[in-house]
């Protein structure tokens, strides 16, 4: 079983017995997830932002503007750190102090490159387009060179992570549980309602079976 190794950086303390740092269930909560958080700093003050990413092998990537000052600052500074994180479930317990939440949460800390061929960045643009839908990219035309031209992607390779997880029910004080207060988890999932056709031909034209079985897959 492949793991990262542990270290300062990316050793979990709090809640240590919920921590993993097996690649494979890493990997599988990367997988599972669209939307990253991308953490840098920038005039001094530190941000986070929201980016859609895919994954291939120990390598995470993402995409944007080449004016994106995120990017701009996480590739001058050669580093950062990637987050993603699933909400599972609403833990309501029988006091304040232990209502929680079940998730999965992945914290990745790498380096980073930016991509130059233009070969490479569709092959990438095509993985994150699908990591949103699998097989739209074959639905949808060709990017054009100038698309290309302004678009900024940047690898991160994974150097070393780490994985959260807590999937139990509720955890009370032993005095409470006889208490007449109700307790219990309320599980939580991200669903998908029917496609909506934009506007003009689309209006007139079949919904794609891909879509479709994104839809029944999720629904």
């Amino acid at each position: 079983m492949e793991a990262y190794q542990q270290s300062k950086l990316n050793r979990i303390k709090r809640g240590a017995n919920r921590g993993t740092y097996d690649v494979e269930k890493i990997n599988t909560i990367l997988d599972a997830g669209f939307i990253c958080y991308v953490g840098y700093i920038y005039d001094e003050k530190p941000i986070t932002i929201p980016m859609a990413y895919s994954r291939r092998e120990d390598k995470i990537y993402i995409h944007g503007s080449t004016a994106n000052r995120m990017l701009v600052s996480i590739l001058e500074s050669g580093e950062t750190s990637i987050t993603v994180m699933h909400l599972d479930g609403l833990v309501l317990a029988r006091s304040g102090l232990h209502h929680s939440v079940n998730y999965r949460s992945v914290t990745l800390f790498g380096s980073l490159k930016k991509v130059e061929k233009d070969t490479d960045k569709t092959d990438i643009l095509k993985w994150i387009v699908n990591q949103m839908v699998p097989n739209q990219w074959e639905s949808i035309r060709p990017m054009h060179q100038k698309e290309l031209d302004r678009t900024l992607i940047v690898e991160f390779t994974i150097e070393t992570a780490s994985a959260k997880v807590r999937d139990v029910g509720v955890i009370d004080e032993p005095e409470d549980y006889d208490l007449d207060v109700w307790a219990g988890v309320v599980p939580i999932k991200q669903v998908a309602e029917f496609p909506i056709s934009d506007e003009g031909k689309p209006k007139n034209m079949e919904i794609p079976k891909h879509v479709l079985d994104y839809y029944e897959a999720n629904k």
